[in-house]
């Protein structure tokens, strides 16, 4: 029996049967009954009360036989103390809201920081250096967890407090309030200077599109039994509690928007982002339900924070029609838009969707502002009280004094502005019969109110009147009427001429217009153009839409027909045409074209050959997004098309730029380098950039079998590039005579700006033609005589390995070129090895170790099914396997760089040897035996147990050496099997690590 086990069972049998009161928690933690004193309907202590206390008890200083206070020992039962602290809080599945209400701010800092510890983030590492889309599930969750409450207690921090009332002074109690006040400044000032980095965290969190897991009770039991399950059922993508990402983002989203909020009193800009979060949490609360278990937003306060936005950060009108009500209304008063600051009013007289305290506010508003003599915004107050009043009149209010004021002096467009207010402010069909009797009865006071007969009548002919009031009703109002002047003589029923009346051509020329903007068939369109035109013949109908673009270098031909119906026609085909294109709706596009080309046909060359180019753009884009995405080649007649356009020499005919563009992409994309190589005309490469950019790359395809010598065209495009990437410099005098040296904007010498370039490498597909791209910025970033690490590349022999004036290259603009690129080509296809080992390359160049050993990984990975089979040696190169060590050097994690060490051509026993030394070691240690393979590292490791008196690990090493398929006497296929084996397993466990 170990000593260990001698120790527990002594404690056992010496345990009393019912806990001492003074004692509790000993009593919790000897018996393991903490799960089910949790489970009580009132548990007592309060599980907050048990994590103050389990940590209280675990941050004890000790005193030494000196009676000197130490830290608080690293021993057994502290550190269960702090799992059951852990527990406890995953009891209440981390609920910040109960957890702040609760725990004081030291209490909570060292709770989550103990979960941050035994979620394996590496200490001392910035998390904002640390990729969340690389780590554990539960790793990036503490991060979260801790980010979020440090913004949140700074934010906390800002707000005033109430002092409570002093007590009867306790020498005692005043000294540990002292204390824990000083110890609340000193984290906050941490957190405060840490709030930038905290920002930058969440706002990264907000990209991730996976669910997170946060460590639940049987979790950390895991842990804490097992520490080999780190790699993996409790850091897998299945372990803990699931926090779905809409989930997390609307906590992150709130969270974010109350500290911009809170910056900016001292940066009124911020305010914007503060509204984007807060509109953001609300749309996603409209998402996954108020309900949700594991989102708790406080929406009143979230509606009092966006509704403070609203006020504090103006809105274009552009951007407008995607706020709420409330927030439009804002926008419109402070815009000057009155009219739709009306319609947003009648509108809410349907839903009754803004308080009637903030309406009154809003005519407060514009009452003050016309006081001060804005006279034209008397008839708005009029319009706006006309609305009030109506929702006053449906929910069933008195009528405001300012109504009975504003409408002493009634006339015809005041009748007219109310009628048509009452008119859209209910649904015959739905509404209830008191909301139209409410209605009738407004109608009805406001006849009798009325003296002026002919305003009468326009009330009691309206249609809304005679649907709302009976006939015996009209009757009754027609005698009251009558009593009051004997003269009058009105009719029951309304004059027929008056619904006879035909509408007005103003509505006609609406009508139509909305059906122009509608429609995309473009013999519908030809048709309503000329009713158009034939009812007016002084509008431009082209521009009666502002969505409807057509490119500047043909608006000047097509605006420069003579005849308007042809002029609005043509412009407003292509225009829907290009529309169509863009969202990819191309069956519509193409029928827009066609009947363009026709109608041009007939009288402009120039414009037939326009729509003949869009037209072929419009079939490669078709293709691409069809049959061309699974591989199959276009149609023969497609490519002699494109072959045409490129050799096309009309002269006048205006072109666009992105043509070109497209043909030379898809002739590089389905492999035309042969017409690119040989047959492209001269005068091509020397006036159309993107012609000479394709053949170079084509040229240099072709030439990469052959020796290096022969490589000319290679050479070609890498001055061509580094001409791209240079930028352009002058020579400035200052005032005190001194001549300095300014950088400019991109030199205009090369064949197309950078910007250009990328753009157009993004349309490529072939796998070759971009891995050489890659290569030559690889290249380029690595000639950098500052560069530390180089990035690897497959081809990257065939560039030149120097420049002659390194200064006139942008190289921060080349190393986000690499950036963007590796982005691009992974998303074309994510299972390239060479390009997942250059994305590894650049996060191990910027010190990010942790999505570096992700990416190498995940290199590995697609070529050998896995892991299944054995990784390609050009694959994990001697420089890739000596970067994964590295790597998992900087994190701590020792054994692990043990173990690879014996994946070099040669094992690296010195490196090996001096990370087992280590101590402090992140990863599972003596879980790991079992993967190491050479008995000279196993017989190391048994030494080093024995001397550090370390048994049961000596015995796990022992055990290792004692299996017979290590045994050198073995053959070497026995022997390489072995490794083999082993390199599996431990690679395997690696990934889920790291995935």
């Amino acid at each position: 029996m170990s000593a260990e086990a001698a120790d527990r069972e002594a404690a056992t049998s010496s345990r009393p049967c019912t806990p001492p009161q003074t004692c509790w928690f000993e009593f919790l933690l000897e018996e393991s009954l903490l799960e089910k004193h949790l489970r009580k309907p009132c548990p007592d202590p309060a599980p907050v009360q048990l994590i103050v206390q389990f940590l209280e008890q675990a941050s004890k200083p000790s005193v030494n036989e000196q009676n000197q206070v130490q830290p608080p020992p690293d021993n057994k039962r502290n550190r269960i103390l702090k799992l059951l602290a852990l527990k406890v809080a995953a009891h209440l599945k981390w609920d910040l809201d109960i957890l702040e209400k609760s725990l004081s701010v030291p209490v909570l800092n060292m709770l989550l920081n103990e979960l941050l510890c035994i979620s394996k983030v590496p200490p001392g590492t910035k998390h904002v250096d640390m990729d969340l889309a690389t780590l554990p599930p539960t790793t990036a969750m503490a991060i979260l967890l801790y980010n979020r409450w440090a913004i949140r207690t700074i934010v906390q921090s800002s707000f005033p407090v109430k002092q409570t009332k002093p007590g009867p002074p306790q020498l005692s109690v005043m000294n540990q309030m002292q204390q824990e006040k000083e110890l609340t400044e000193n984290i906050l000032k941490v957190l405060k200077e840490q709030a930038s980095d905290s920002i930058l965290v969440l706002e990264a969190a907000l990209k991730l599109n996976k669910d997170l897991y946060v460590h639940t009770m049987r979790t950390l039991d895991l842990l804490a039994m097992e520490p080999g399950m780190v790699n993996g059922e409790t850091e897998s993508s299945a372990a803990g509690l699931k926090i779905k990402t809409e989930e997390m983002q609307c906590q992150v989203c709130y969270d974010l928007g109350a500290a911009y909020f809170q910056q900016g009193s001292t940066n009124s800009a911020v305010y914007e982002n503060a509204r984007e979060k807060f509109f953001r949490t609300k749309e996603l609360i409209a998402e996954i339900g108020s309900l949700s278990l594991h989102c708790t937003i406080d929406e009143k306060r979230l509606a009092g924070y966006c509704q403070a936005c609203d006020v504090l950060v103006p809105s274009s009108d552009s951007t407008s029609q995607g706020l709420t009500p409330y927030s439009q209304v804002h926008s419109f008063l402070r815009s000057g838009n009155y009219q739709e600051l009306i319609k947003i009013f009648i509108e809410d007289n349907l839903t009754f969707s803004l308080p009637v305290q903030f309406r009154q506010s809003a005519l407060r508003e514009l009452f003050q502002k016309a006081q001060q003599g804005n006279e034209a915004l008397d008839e708005i107050c009029f319009k706006v009280c006309v609305c009030n009043t109506v929702r006053d009149i449906l929910e069933d209010r008195t009528i405001s004094v300012q109504f009975n004021q504003l409408f002493l002096r009634p006339n015809k467009e005041k009748i007219d502005f109310l009628l048509e207010v009452c008119s859209r402010s209910i649904n015959l069909e739905e509404t209830s019969d008191s909301l139209k009797g409410n209605m009738a009865a407004f109608l009805k006071n406001v006849c009798l109110g009325l003296e002026d007969l002919q305003y009468v009548f326009m009330i009691s002919s309206h249609e809304l009147f005679i649907t709302l009031l009976k006939d015996e009703e009209r009757k009754l109002l027609v005698d009251q009427m009558r009593k009051r002047s004997p003269r009058i003589n009105l009719c029951i029923k309304p004059v027929t001429s008056f619904y006879d009346i035909p509408a007005s051509a103003s509505v006609n020329v609406g009508q139509l217009e909305h059906q122009l903007i509608l429609s995309v068939d473009p013999w519908r369109i030809r048709q309503i153009l000329i009713e158009l035109h034939g009812m007016t013949s002084e509008r431009q109908f082209w521009t009666v839409s502002n969505k409807w673009e057509v490119p500047t270098v043909y608006s000047g031909v097509i605006l420069g027909i003579k005849d308007n119906l042809t002029r609005d026609l043509v412009y407003i085909l292509m225009a829907k045409g290009l529309h169509c294109s863009t969202v990819k709706d191309f069956s519509h596009a193409k029928q827009l074209f066609a009947a363009c080309l026709e109608l041009v046909t007939e009288f402009s060359p120039k414009l037939r050959q326009v729509m003949l180019n869009e037209m072929l753009l419009l079939d490669i884009h078709t293709h691409e997004a069809g049959t061309g995405q699974t591989g199959e080649r276009p149609p023969s007649d497609l490519i002699s098309r494109v072959r045409g356009y490129l050799e096309m020499r009309l002269p006048d005919i205006p072109l666009r730029q992105v043509i070109a563009e497209e043909c030379v992409a898809f002739m590089l994309n389905w492999k035309e380098n042969e017409y690119l190589t040989l047959q492209v005309p001269a005068f091509l490469l020397q006036s159309n950039p993107y012609v000479k950019l394709g053949q170079l790359l084509a040229a240099t395809i072709k030439e990469l079998p052959g020796p290096k010598e022969s490589r000319r065209t290679a050479k070609d495009l890498w001055e061509v590039v580094v001409q791209i990437c240079s930028v352009s410099s002058q020579h400035k005098r200052g005032n005190d005579g001194r001549v300095s040296l300014i950088k400019q904007r991109e030199s205009t010498l090369g064949i197309m700006y950078r910007s250009e370039l990328l753009s157009f490498i993004k349309k490529l597909r072939e796998p070759l033609v971009l891995t050489i791209i890659l290569s030559l910025f690889v290249k380029l970033h690595n000639v950098r005589e500052d560069i530390v690490n180089d990035i690897t590349a497959e081809h990257i022999s065939i560039w030149p390995s120097s420049i002659p004036n390194l200064q006139s290259v942008d190289f921060e603009a080349v190393a986000i070129t690499v950036k963007e690129l590796v982005r691009y080509a992974l998303s074309i296809n994510p299972n390239n090895h060479s390009w997942l080992i250059i994305q590894a390359d650049i996060y191990f160049a910027t010190n990010q170790y942790s999505a570096a050993l992700h990416y190498y990984l995940q290199a590995g990975a697609v070529c050998s099914d896995f892991f299944n089979k054995a990784v390609p040696p050009d694959v994990y190169t001697d420089q890739v396997i000596k970067r994964m060590i590295k790597c998992c050097s900087l994190l701590n994690c020792h054994t692990q760089v043990a173990i690879l060490c014996q994946f070099l051509r040669e094992i690296d026993y010195k490196t090996a040897f001096k990370s087992l030394q280590e101590q402090n070691s992140h990863d599972a240690m003596d879980s790991y035996y079992d993967y190491i393979w050479d008995v000279t590292i196993l017989e190391y490791l048994t030494y080093l147990h024995h001397k550090r008196g370390e048994t049961d690990k000596r015995q796990i090493a022992i055990k290792a050496i004692g299996q017979t398929e290590l045994n050198t006497s073995n053959p070497e296929e026995v022997l390489q099997l072995a490794a083999q084996r082993r390199k599996k397993k431990f690679l395997q466990a690696m990934a889920k690590l790291y995935f």
